[in-house]
């Protein structure tokens, strides 16, 4: 065996023992070892593959046929970390799931906005906290230094900001943005990926948009069947409160706030630390923020923190009080969303932009597996046992040489995390306007509010069960086919009047196709209609349609076999027809079998 397998099959020994001990929640300097030890050996493995390389090229030059050289270069076909591809049969779900939350978003009267999938650098720096770091950078493009969007926020607030902070309404905005994130591509948290949000600027009465927002979470969360959902929520200004209250310094209450926000993944004994140790708080300032942020429930929960005279003296706590009040009043109003609420005084939101209500959605796979919600906040004077850590964070240690030589992360013991999020953001466009404006200038505001939905870690979660229940994974209705001579130009015929029509049509693009290769196609792309044309049937009008159905067998999709030859429609009549079957009347659910 060459060095470079034995060195190969040592580290894929050392990956498995490393997520074992992951899993048996292991000694953590036992953990550190191990990972050290596999370090050193793919930084052993890259040596000796770029050893290699230097000695073939030393030889290839020798020989003085450079040209061979060059041919014996391979490429590396794969995706940039944290991206991926999507195949024609994920990439059909995934447009399922985005006409639904599009149709949402336009029944709740949006209109629609598209922003460059880049900006000016200076656009997106210093709105998102410690978060800023995930920025993806672009090199200097001809004067400007750019960077990839980060969210659709901040390039909303820009755009209201150009417009003069003069437009009110809803506002959805679908596209790509970029994060220099960690990836966990199988729970759909990636660097790349999808999201779809929608905002409602202007100034209203209070608290209705924040509800309106709200209500549309839960009816799209509800038609997109990802399960049983949760709507977390909490107002910043309540957080504020019991930051100052407690006596967190101003300047650390945004970063104590991003370090509570990560009590939905690890238990509170590592978010105490975190403030302890790497953010100076003091462990008796620690200890009364636990005391609050353990808390969640509903509108009951409100009736305790104004019971709370301490934390009711503060202006911020109390306003933030009387906005949930009202909130949680409006919420009644509508159907079947305030089941769905969880007070929540554990979440605080990273992000620096938010002034108002906050609110996530989770689900069963949002938090990492083995993870309790319910032991994740220990009272400080309670020897309470916490939960089992998900894997510590990558050391900050500096990066090897490659990307390729990056820890990789145990995806088994990652959750999805929040499928989607937002909160009020009312200083982010007058930011911008003063910024315009020039120093010591005070620009025009505009309060607003706001969800995001992470359509890949969606995509994560009704994918597997898309695949379950058989559904299509492409749009053609219809496959017309030919019998005998090939009927080329009477195919076409009767293709494109059944495009006109609005039926999804297609043919096989051959001159005298055979009919079982004509099946065969039909049968790949899941088709349910196939029309067949005879010679003799043009003649009188008729053609022949073959429905074709599917079944599950051993848990498989298989099409039905069937001896019927189907039956004969007169050709005035085939548009109807198909329009008028049961197939055609349900063909949005996506459903094949």
């Amino acid at each position: 065996m060459s060095t470079a397998d034995s060195l190969s099959a040592e580290i894929k020994k050392q990956t498995a023992l490393l997520n074992e001990l992951r899993l048996q929640n292991n000694d953590p300097v036992r953990l550190d070892a191990t990972k050290k030890e596999l370090g050193e050996l793919k930084r052993r493995l890259a040596a000796t593959a770029r050893a290699t390389d230097s000695a073939a090229n030393g030889a290839t030059a020798v020989s003085g046929d450079k040209d061979d050289a060059k041919k014996r270069e391979r490429l590396l076909l794969k995706t940039a970390k944290g991206t991926r591809d999507y195949g024609p049969a994920e990439t059909y779900c995934r447009d399922h799931t985005e006409r639904i939350v599009k149709d949402v978003f336009m029944t709740y009267g949006g209109s629609c906005l598209d922003t460059p999938v880049f900006e000016r650098k200076d656009v997106l720096a210093g709105k998102y906290g410690e978060d800023q770091k995930l920025i993806f950078d672009l090199m200097d493009q001809g004067g400007e230094q750019l960077a990839l969007r980060y969210d659709h926020t901040v390039p909303l607030a820009r755009y209201i900001a150009m417009s003069g902070a003069t437009i009110q309404g809803k506002i959805w905005q679908v596209g790509k943005v970029y994060r220099r994130d960690s990836p966990v591509m199988s729970k759909g948290r990636m660097r790349e990926f999808m999201q779809a949000d929608l905002d409602i600027v202007g100034a209203w009465d209070p608290m209705i948009p924040d509800a309106e927002i709200v209500s549309l979470l839960c009816t799209i969360l509800s038609k997109l069947e990802v399960g049983e959902f949760t709507i977390k929520i909490n107002h910043r200004k309540i957080l504020d409160g019991i930051f100052e209250v407690c006596g967190v310094p101003p300047e650390k209450i945004r970063s104590i706030s991003s370090a509570v926000d990560k009590l939905d993944k690890v238990p509170w004994s590592d978010v105490k630390k975190e403030m302890t140790e790497e953010k100076g708080l003091s462990p008796e300032v620690a200890d009364k923020i636990g005391e609050y942020v353990k808390h969640k429930g509903g509108p009951a929960l409100l009736e305790q923190l104004k019971a709370d005279e301490i934390l009711m003296s503060n202006p911020s706590a109390k306003q933030g009080v009387q906005d949930m009040e009202l909130l949680f009043a409006l919420l009644k109003a509508y159907n079947n969303v305030i089941d769905r609420i969880s007070f929540d005084m554990s979440l605080a939101r990273g992000l620096d932009y938010y002034t108002g209500i906050i609110y996530e959605a989770i689900v069963e796979a949002s938090a990492p597996p083995g993870f309790s919600s319910a032991n994740a906040v220990v009272s400080p004077v309670t020897d309470g046992a916490p939960a089992p850590a998900p894997p510590k964070k990558k050391s900050k240690k500096p990066k090897a040489e490659t990307l390729e030589e990056e820890e990789e992360i145990d995806e088994s013991q990652v959750g999805v995390g929040s499928i989607a999020a937002g909160g009020r953001y009312d200083n982010l466009v007058g930011m911008f306007t003063s910024a315009a404006a020039g120093e010591g200038k005070k620009g025009a505001s505009l309060p607003c509010i706001g969800v995001s939905i992470g359509m890949d870690r969606i995509f994560a979660i009704i994918w597997p069960k898309w695949v379950e229940k058989g559904m299509r994974s492409k749009e053609t209705m219809v496959y017309v086919m030919a019998a005998g001579d090939g009927l080329l130009e009477e195919r076409i015929r009767l293709v494109q009047e059944l495009r006109e029509a609005g039926i999804k049509t297609d043919f096989l693009a051959k001159k005298k196709p055979k009919l079982p290769a004509q099946f065969s196609a039909a049968e790949k792309d899941e088709v349910p209609f196939d029309i067949i044309l005879g010679a003799d049937e043009l003649k009188e009008g008729l053609v022949t349609v073959k429905e074709q159905k599917w079944e599950f067998v051993d848990g498989k999709k298989a099409k039905v076999q069937s001896t019927e030859q189907g039956i004969k429609v007169r050709r005035e009549e085939l548009v109807s027809w198909l329009k008028n079957t049961p197939t055609y009347l349900n063909w949005s659910s996506g459903r094949l079998i």
